[in-house]
């Protein structure tokens, strides 16, 4: 359903689909992609705990642990120092799970959790610089002002924040701290006044709220990284291990025509989506409309660019007979990764990468 347009509610775009209302869930409708750049009122939010309610005059971020001189940054200390603009697209990590059979806990995310912006703020690499990392520093845990209890997948230890870790070569390579996203300020739900940006990373480690940045010289294993956020690897000849999440799977998504929309049967349409890749550019994107028997190369309409999706076409002679179709679609990256069929077990609720299909029904022409 969609948010309701009461004045409690105003400032959120009418066509976001709510999956939970409290905290805030909020789908972007996949079939309304019309920019490379997705507006923020149309941004999908996930939210794990309640909105924490700061202040920009009194907010502060905390830099310390294996530092040599731990910093309590105001958000125009910040802004005072120099700022970067940065395109990224943002996959939450469940995005697509109601694909899923059989049904997999968590949000019911469509196809709409995900989304492309243009960050602005300060590099991760420069406010550590002014801190001076001590010798042996491993990870950077980033770690937010939202707080509360959970019971699924695990159980807290009682009240917890949010928090991630990054690996040190990651921090000082693109991580941006980000006070605005599209030129202007965040609204609360996406992270005011400051949240982490990891580009080519799912949205799951770009933590909001930031409050805390904490250098340590141990791998950090709180609950958002190992309990939640994490799936099962089989690697180097040994039973499954555990490892947490980071970089976002190759993917292709159908936009248009939307899933149990329809089309005229006889006729030239087409069918328009994205694609993205969490390392490199995306190089190929096929398209299949007999549910993936034979497939087509899709066309471009963006440039291939690191850490944001690509957006293709393809015309497609709609069949002359009405009924039930399957669209699919599936991409290629410059690593050579492309998409396979079935959804890997290991990976939980997480992770939705295989070629989804999409039923749209094919109308007879009108009279």
């Amino acid at each position: 359903m969609s948010r309701p347009t009461a004045d409690s509610s105003s400032q959120y775009a009418p066509a976001l689909i709510v999956r939970q209302a409290s905290p805030p869930n909020l789908e972007t409708p996949f079939y309304a992609l019309d920019g490379r750049i997705t507006p923020q009122p149309s941004h999908y939010v996930r939210s794990h705990f309640p909105v924490p309610p700061l202040d920009a005059q009194t907010w502060r971020l905390e830099v310390g642990g294996g530092v040599a001189s731990p910093l309590s940054l105001s958000l125009d200390e910040l802004r005072a120092m120099p700022s970067h603009t940065v395109s990224a697209t943002m996959e939450c990590a469940g995005n697509g799970r109601v694909y899923l059979s059989p049904r997999m806990p968590g949000v019911q995310w469509d196809l709409g959790a995900v989304g492309t912006a243009e960050w602005t703020g300060v590099r991760l690499r420069e406010v550590l610089e002014r801190a001076g990392i001590q010798d042996g520093a491993l990870e950077v845990v980033l770690e937010g002002a939202d707080k509360g209890t959970l019971t699924d997948p695990g159980r807290t230890p009682g009240e917890i924040c949010y928090a991630r870790s990054v690996p040190l070569a990651k921090a000082q390579d693109d991580v941006l701290l980000a006070y605005a996203m599209n030129g202007q300020p965040l609204t609360p739900d996406h992270g005011f006044p400051l949240r982490a940006v990891v580009p080519g990373w799912y949205g799951m480690a770009a933590v909001k709220w930031l409050s805390t940045l904490h250098v340590t010289d141990t791998p950090y294993q709180g609950f958002f990284q190992t309990i939640d956020y994490s799936y099962w690897q089989h690697r180097d000849g040994l039973s499954p291990q555990m490892i947490s999440m980071t970089a976002m799977q190759v993917k292709a998504q159908i936009a248009r025509p939307a899933p149990h929309g329809s089309v005229t049967a006889g006729r030239i349409s087409e069918i328009i989506g994205t694609a993205w890749t969490g390392e490199g550019n995306i190089t190929r994107v096929e398209v299949s409309t007999d549910g993936g028997e034979t497939w087509a190369d899709a066309e471009f309409l963006d440039p291939a660019e690191p850490h944001i999706w690509r957006r293709w076409r393809l015309k497609w002679h709609t069949p002359q007979q009405p009924g039930c179709v399957t669209l699919m679609a599936r991409a290629t990256d410059s690593a050579g990764r492309t998409q396979t069929p079935g959804h890997d077990a290991g990976r939980g609720g997480y992770m939705v990468n295989f070629p989804l299909p999409i039923t749209v029904y094919v109308k007879a022409e009108e009279s």
